[in-house]
């Protein structure tokens, strides 16, 4: 079987490259770029005044001169403004353009006004470039902003907008389809009888891809009838450009997910992974391109596995230089454990009195014991067993 770090590396060769489309800056916000973003002029563009206040001629205040006559105010947006003699000043605000002649600004909270003149505080410092963002100072022309394949934050956008982008390239979203199997799951809200389960699945999965920002997702439910599997299934690949199922690619007798799957034309890449919980984890990709994930049908199987490789590899089709993955965290307390199989092991994350985070590991009666998941944050990987590790052992967090 392979290993999951094997298992990651197979799904990214055989991943599908997701078209390029042009969207208005406003809709941007999570997107993966597709494109590389440059300055549209020196930022900033002009000297800026950085506080509101006097532009005034330092020099002339050098002399001992301090009362100052106002000769006029620039206002941000306006054009700048001259200044007339050193022994004047130009009242100016806050982002305004530095009046032509003057190279300082006074703040307002060190001068008082009479009568038309400004009177500088005798401990006010003036010096040359005073409260003056300088041409430039944060990026020249030309200079890159933002590279392809980041994933746009809020700063990020506005960083395009200060470019002067008004749409942006990124990368489409996947269309995908959420599917249940199994003749044991009834909707919530619907009777149920005593040897039948709920429904919960898809929702957990539908909830995961959409909290982390993908919003063309549905949704569907198949029974364990191989011509029906066959049959919607088919259609589905025809529509969609990722399938992930959850159930039906165990052994048993009615785990017809990989023989439905195959009379598609979906082509199998693996089938299970040395893991615990999710051995029977199974991928392929079909004719046109799209892949399928066929995720065990435990519940606590099913999240791990959609964690672990379905967000990643989208994130890569997608072209995201920094696909959401583990993040580095330490064990809380001494765990052992025994399966000669990669752990997956539910934590909650504590934060200590100095600011360390710790992954407090949670028990659960095995992979269908959701339960037990309410109140975790996701889940540490742990190295093939038998072996004991110890608190302080730093690995990989893969979050819900």
């Amino acid at each position: 079987m392979l290993t999951p770090a094997e298992a990651a590396q197979r799904i990214g060769q055989h991943l599908p490259v997701l078209p390029v489309q042009s969207l208005p800056i406003g809709q941007c916000v999570g997107a993966i770029l597709r494109e590389n973003i440059y300055a549209e002029r020196d930022q900033p563009p002009f000297d800026r005044v950085s506080m509101d206040g006097i532009a005034v001629c330092s020099a002339h205040i050098a002399t001992g001169s301090r009362r100052l006559r106002i000769a006029g105010t620039q206002a941000a947006g306006d054009p700048p403004l001259s200044l007339p003699s050193p022994d004047q000043c130009i009242e100016a605000m806050t982002g305004a353009v530095l009046p032509s002649g003057c190279d300082a600004v006074v703040p307002v909270e060190h001068i008082r006004v009479e009568d038309g003149f400004a009177l500088i505080n005798d401990n006010a410092p003036v010096e040359p470039r005073q409260n003056v963002h300088a041409r430039g100072t944060d990026r020249l022309q030309g200079a890159l902003l933002l590279t392809a394949g980041s994933r746009l934050q809020p700063p990020d956008v506005a960083v395009a907008a200060g470019a002067g982008m008004a749409h942006l390239r990124v990368s489409a979203e996947p269309a995908c389809m959420v599917i249940s199997t199994g003749n044991e799951l009834v909707e919530p809200g619907e009777p149920i009888e005593s040897w039948q389960l709920r429904r919960s699945n898809v929702y957990a999965l539908t909830a995961a891809l959409q909290r982390r920002g993908f919003t063309r997702v549905v949704d569907d439910h198949l029974p364990d009838d191989a011509d029906v599997l066959q049959q919607r299934l088919a259609q589905h690949l025809n529509t969609h450009d990722v399938l992930i199922l959850s159930g039906g690619v165990s052994m048993g007798r009615f785990d017809l997910v990989p023989a439905a799957l195959a009379a598609c034309g979906v082509r199998q890449v693996f089938h299970k992974v040395a893991q615990r919980p999710g051995k029977p984890f199974w991928f392929g990709v079909a004719p046109r391109g799209n892949v399928v994930f066929a995720l065990p049908g435990n519940p606590v199987s099913t999240l791990v596995c959609l964690a672990r490789y379905v967000i990643p590899a989208l994130d890569r089709a997608m072209g995201a230089q920094s696909p959401q993955q583990g993040e580095k965290i330490a064990l809380g307390a001494d765990i052992a454990f025994k399966p000669a199989l990669a752990g997956f092991i539910p934590v909650r994350v504590q934060i200590d009195d100095s600011g360390q985070r710790w992954a407090q590991t949670v028990t659960t009666n095995g992979s269908g014991d959701f339960a037990a998941l309410a109140g975790t944050e996701g889940f540490v990987e742990l190295p093939p067993g038998p072996n004991n590790y110890a608190k302080g052992f730093v690995t990989a967090l893969y979050r819900w």
